[in-house]
This record gives C-alpha cells, sequence and structure tokens, in this order.
C-alpha cells in the first residue's frame, strides 16, 4: 500500500504500526539537469497549488563548499522533482516561480544559505523541525517526525553520502526524493497540533525571524574548534594548531575537499603536542603516516617551522576572544551577585519552560539570559528588561513569557545554586 492509498495518522492518535515508506508515490522522475528540464519544471512548479516542500542535499564531509549538489521539490499539481544546480549555476527562475507561496524546509537555517547561494530565496517558510521543538517532540530529525507524526518509517541510510558524486545512483535518488515526499502532510499536521496548543502564533514569529536573521559573521579564530584543542596547553603549541589549520584550509578550499580529508584534526594536535624539531621527526608521527598526510608533507612542515620560530608577542592567547560574560562555573567567586541573578533566572526559566513542554533553548537563548544576570540595566524594571529581550532577538511570545520573571530574578538575593 502506498503512501498515496493511506491516511496519515493524527499527531494525536500515533500508529500502533509504522507503515514503512519505500517507494515513491508518482515513481522517480528524471534528474533535471538540461536548460529545457528546468523550463518544464519551472512551468509545472509555477502552476501547482499550495506551499512548496523544498530540501536540498550538500556533500559535508567531502567537499571544502556548501553548496548544493541537488534540490528537491514537490507540490500538489506540480508532483516532485530532482534538480541538479550544478550544471546551471543559477535556479533564480525556479526560485522566483515559487517564490510568493510558503516553503516548507526541514531544518530551514541548515539549507537556506545553499538555496539562496543558486538564487532560491523564499519569503515565507514552514519549518518543521522548528515546529517540532515548539510541540515539545523529543526526537525533531524528519523521520522521527514523520514517524512519530504520521506513522511513517522513513529510509535514511543515504544521509551521508557524498551528493557531489556523478552521475547519482538510482536509490540515492528515491532517498531524496522521499525526503519531500510527506513534507507537506507532515507541515499540515503538525499545524493543526500548533493550533490546539495555542502555539501557532509562537511558529508564526519563529519563522519569521528565520528569514529576518542577519547573515552569520565568520567566527573569530575558527582554527580553535580543532577537536582535541584541550590537550594543547601552551601558546607555542596553539601556534602550531594555527598554522597548520591555516595551511589545511587553504589547500581544502582550493581543491574542494573537506580540510579533514586533507588532514585529520587529530593530525594537527599531535604535531602541536609533539612540537617536532625537524621534518623527519614530523613525519614519524602516527596520525602524519596516512597517503594525504605524506602528499603536503612540506606544507605541514613549513607551517609548524614557522610557529616554532615565532616571536613570543605573536603567539595567540590562550583563551579565544569573546565578548559575553565569563563562564558561569566562575561567576560565585567572581561575582556572586551574578551568580545568585543567573541561577533564580535560570529556574525561572526553566520551569515556565517544563509548563509549556519546550526546550529551555527555545523559550530564550541561553546567552540572553547570561548577558542580562551578568550585566543588568542599571535600573531594572519590566520596561527596561523587555528592551533588553528585544535588542538581543527575542520574539514577542518570548518577552511575554518571560519578561516578568527575568524582572524578578534580576533583583532576587537569593543565594547562587552551584553553576555549571
Amino acid at each position: 500500500m502506498s503512501p498515496a492509498e493511506t491516511q496519515p495518522t493524527a499527531p494525536d492518535e500515533p500508529a500502533e504500526k509504522e507503515l514503512p515508506l519505500l517507494e515513491l508515490r508518482d515513481g522517480l522522475s528524471e534528474v533535471v539537469e538540461t536548460d529545457d528540464a528546468l523550463t518544464e519544471i519551472v512551468e509545472a512548479f509555477q502552476g501547482g497549488t499550495g506551499p512548496v516542500a523544498v530540501d536540498a542535499e550538500r556533500a559535508s564531509g567531502y567537499r571544502y563548499s556548501h553548496r548544493a549538489y541537488l534540490v528537491q521539490l514537490r507540490r500538489v499539481g506540480s508532483g516532485s522533482a530532482l534538480v541538479d544546480p550544478i550544471p546551471f549555476g543559477d535556479l533564480s527562475s525556479l526560485g522566483d516561480a515559487i517564490v510568493d507561496t510558503e516553503w516548507i524546509i526541514h531544518a530551514a537555517n541548515q539549507d537556506l544559505a545553499c538555496l539562496a547561494e543558486v538564487g532560491m530565496v523564499p519569503r515565507q517558510v514552514f519549518d518543521t523541525e522548528l515546529a517540532g521543538r515548539l510541540l515539545g517532540y523529543p526526537k525533531v530529525g524528519l523521520a522521527s517526525l514523520v514517524s512519530e507524526v504520521l506513522g511513517y518509517r522513513m529510509r535514511k541510510e543515504h544521509s551521508a553520502a557524498d551528493w557531489s558524486t556523478r552521475p547519482l545512483p538510482a536509490p540515492w535518488l528515491v532517498y531524496a526524493a522521499l525526503d519531500v515526499e510527506m513534507l507537506i502532510e507532515l507541515r499540515d499536521a503538525i499545524e493543526q497540533e500548533l493550533r490546539r496548543e495555542g502555539k501557532w502564533e509562537w511558529a508564526e514569529q519563529e519563522f519569521a525571524a528565520i528569514l529576518d536573521a542577519p547573515p552569520r559573521e565568520p567566527r573569530p579564530d575558527p582554527w580553535r574548534r580543532t577537536s582535541g584543542m584541550h590537550r594543547v596547553r601552551n601558546r607555542r603549541s596553539l601556534a602550531v594548531v594555527r598554522a597548520l589549520w591555516e595551511a589545511r584550509d587553504q589547500i581544502a578550499e582550493s581543491a574542494d575537499i573537506s580540510p579533514g580529508r586533507v588532514l585529520p584534526d587529530a593530525a594537527i594536535v599531535e604535531a602541536a603536542s609533539a612540537m617536532p624539531a625537524d621534518r623527519d621527526t614530523l613525519q614519524k608521527l602516527t596520525a602524519f603516516k596516512g597517503r594525504g598526510a605524506h602528499r603536503h608533507m612540506r606544507t605541514w612542515w613549513e607551517a609548524v617551522d614557522h610557529a616554532r620560530r615565532l616571536p613570543d608577542s605573536e603567539l595567540p592567547k590562550q583563551g579565544p576572544r569573546y565578548d559575553g560574560p565569563p563562564p558561569a562555573r566562575a561567576w560565585a567567586d567572581r561575582d556572586p551577585d551574578a551568580a545568585a541573578r543567573l541561577s533564580a533566572a535560570r529556574s525561572a526559566v526553566a520551569e515556565i519552560a517544563e509548563a509549556h513542554r519546550l526546550p529551555t533553548e527555545n523559550l530564550l537563548a541561553p546567552d540572553t539570559i547570561r548577558r542580562l544576570a551578568w550585566s543588568p540595566p542599571k535600573d531594572v524594571t519590566l520596561d527596561v528588561v523587555t528592551s533588553f529581550l528585544r535588542e538581543h532577538h527575542a520574539r514577542q511570545w518570548q518577552i511575554a513569557l518571560t519578561a516578568d520573571v527575568l524582572t524578578d530574578a534580576m533583583t532576587s538575593e537569593a543565594p547562587a545554586k552551584p553553576l555549571d
């Protein structure tokens, strides 16, 4: 029995047995990779009705870039489409054809950037993952929500595939098409549940915030995110990490290869810890015995040697740059009053989140709570706290739920609980 021949299970009536979602109701369509085929798809989706399910596949872990290597769409009256953006470079004609309708995207923050890169920018979104969080589902992956809400078991065996592969194997294409097969039904069922729980306006504000969010700025000192950095103990070793990370990044970007495939993080950390005195010692390290590491051994040694010779004044600082408050675990010693405020604020927000079946971080960003508690306004009033929350991008529904209790917490004189 195909999904089209069954009625999706209502969110409040879990299916007794999952139905495997193994086949596409319309069959597998040809990948769109010619101008004529793209024109046909643009016309088909322009003539459809209702929202459009949209997904994109990247080659994370294989390529340096975060570009989309496949775009999947589905719309009532239009069917499904698999579009290869690589031959076109720009899919703005397709984006324009559906720009005035709602786009259903699961985990929109993951796909919007790569879609925008090919000219597809929505004006309205429905994020099924974020909606699932607002509803308190413990697991909000697409397969989990489709199972919990609609009662279908999705295939996920190709989620980590190299989508830059050409031609794409047919089983991968079926998997990709299935990702949009049930999105429209999932969206409709979740909207019903949001309305029943009085959370629909919350969701609308959250979806609008996704589109209004400014572009993410590059992280300062991205090399500090190297896995295993806790083993690097001094500034000279940090300089080795930085030098190797930057050398690796240049090679990876030039070749469009995932940095970890050029040189693993483990090799960078091992070199920083061992501080080899010459190239021969470097290439004898365990993590440098792979073919990829040997291929660029001259570059790696030059990076290490450069870091070894840097004057102390040019060595990186021990801790990363950060414009926010210090780690909460240090507050009790540095500022007991701030620790008391943070403890009271966290407890109050957690209680509200539990009452509304929300993850605490979706009720209010933890960083916003920490900043307010560490440096509260001079005159703490409800209006002042409300303004602070708004300046830190809290949505109106979040402010309505938390401003009162945060105002009280900022004037709390209760003893601080131990902070993590």
